[in-house]
């Protein structure tokens, strides 16, 4: 198993633990973490921003979720599938892993934890989610458009 992924199945299990107990502790959260990624720095680095910025965007995550699961709410999804696509969506959303890479990755924790169906649910609304980010003009290209019309009309 690749250390990414070890990382990203603690994650889900504190995204799991959380999302059936909100009341929970996040320095034991944390130490659980730690203990789990056996003091690998980078790793544990790399699970507590996930894990950090899953909890801060969960609500923009969820939108996403609820948007491309055709005929699902978040609170009929069995609770390993809602965190697994929590976990995809916002490192497809908000970091620089590539959307097939987390795709891939949330298909295979979906598999190892979930039911018989949950690899494909989990894939579906992932790649909807994935066309969804990148057909959306992100504000860096609307800038570079206005700027070639503003170049080209003043020439």
């Amino acid at each position: 198993m690749s250390t990414r992924r070890r990382a990203r199945e603690i994650v889900l299990q504190l995204l799991y633990e959380d999302d059936l107990n909100p009341e929970q502790d996040p320095q034991v959260a944390d130490r659980f973490l730690v203990s789990r990624m056996l003091g690998n720095r980078p790793l544990v680095e790399f699970a507590r921003t996930l894990l950090a910025g899953i909890l801060k965007n969960r609500r923009e995550i969820d939108k996403a979720i609820s948007s491309n699961a055709m005929n699902w709410s978040l609170r009929r999804m069995a609770a390993i599938d809602r965190n697994v696509l929590r976990l995809s969506a916002f490192e497809i959303m908000k970091t620089e892993t590539p959307g097939r890479v987390a795709i891939n990755e949330a298909v295979e924790l979906a598999k190892r934890y979930g039911d018989r169906q949950s690899g494909q649910f989990v894939n579906g609304i992932l790649d909807r989610i994935l066309h969804a980010q990148t057909e959306a003009p992100t504000e860096d290209a609307e800038d570079e458009r206005a700027v070639a019309a503003t170049s080209v009309s003043g020439q």
